[in-house]
């Protein structure tokens, strides 16, 4: 009898936390990017602290490179519910209806780096967020990933040489507008066609930044990089709201905790993945990279920044004029 009351409160406990195990809560985070780029580590980083901070009562399951959903489709899958997390690029907002986010391709609106976390860290950055809400989202951050340059087979060394050509950009009223004002003709697409694209001469050249330049291996086939810097080249996070609201309190803290702390590890790797796609980049000897000097920097800033009056009231005067203030942008 007692071998038998032994073994059966063994078994008890052998079986105790199978019983009260809780099946952890998914989240499936698609992007576009590949996963050694910034927003990709950052989206990593983001995994092991949440699934640390909670304890194992959320798991994140990470769809980089395209392989749930194109840069087209990842939205409207987000708003249905068919993933929970997005970091889209902030223009893409405009498309879905929340036009104030193309404020972030406005060309040389934000100076610098420092200018531009005054905004997205500051009032700004959270009423725009909060303006997700109303399009089924919640907005939890903005991801860096440096400014975006332009890349083409033939020099465009000033705006003059960009007359003509076929530039790819993603899909935002305001990079047309940009892509215009220097006379290029802009090739919306995306994201994970434009490597096909360049090759195939289906478009002359490429608006993005340069770790996802370098790790679509875009740079293999173009051979002139010039860095305009001319506009903001990063992400917002997202989260479907009813998702979101329906989340554990706790557990939307863990989260709001592991998305501060994937902001200050992103912008850590966003500074050394730009350095390292650069000199991957020159050293492939297979693009040039031209850094323009003040004199043909001038001649960028002069034909792209009227395209910030010229859209301003789409996005909303008051908020180009607010940032404008913030940043000392003219």
């Amino acid at each position: 009898m007692k071998t038998l009351l032994a073994l059966s409160f063994a078994v008890g406990i052998a079986l105790a936390p199978s019983a009260h195990a809780q099946t952890p809560i998914v989240i499936k985070f698609s992007h576009v990017a590949a996963a050694n780029t910034p927003k990709g580590q950052a989206a990593d980083f983001f995994k092991k602290r949440a699934e640390e901070l909670t304890k194992g009562k959320v798991k994140v399951e990470i769809y980089a490179n395209s392989t749930l959903y194109k840069d087209k489709e990842e939205l409207e899958a987000l708003q249905l519910g068919a993933v929970q997390m997005l970091a889209p690029v902030a223009g893409k907002f405009g498309p879905a209806g929340v036009k104030e986010f193309e404020v972030f391709d406005m060309p040389y609106i934000f100076p610098d780096t420092e200018g531009l976390h005054r905004v997205t860290r500051g009032p700004i950055g959270a009423s725009l967020l909060k303006k997700l809400e109303v399009r089924n989202m919640v907005g939890l951050g903005y991801w860096d990933a440096g400014f975006r340059v332009l890349s083409s087979n033939k020099p465009i060394r000033t705006p003059d040489e960009a007359k003509g050509q076929k530039i790819r950009i993603n899909s935002s009223k305001v990079n047309q507008a940009i892509m215009r004002s220097i006379g290029a003709l802009p090739q919306t697409m995306a994201f994970s066609e434009v490597y096909t694209a360049l090759q195939t001469g289906v478009v002359d050249g490429a608006d993005g930044n340069l770790p996802n330049l370098y790790t679509q291996k875009q740079y293999e086939v173009q051979k002139h990089v010039t860095m305009t810097d001319h506009t903001y080249s990063g992400y917002v996070v997202v989260v479907n709201k009813p998702f979101w609201d329906k989340l554990p309190a706790d557990v939307r803290a863990d989260l709001e905790v592991a998305m501060k702390e994937s902001v200050a590890h992103n912008d850590k790797v966003t500074e050394e993945d730009n350095a390292v796609a650069m000199a991957a980049i020159k050293a492939s000897g297979k693009s040039a990279i031209h850094v323009p000097s003040l004199t043909e920097k001038a001649l960028w800033v002069k034909a792209m920044s009227p395209v910030q009056d010229e859209l301003a009231s789409r996005v909303g005067k008051d908020l180009v004029a607010a940032i404008r203030k913030e940043t000392g942008a003219k």
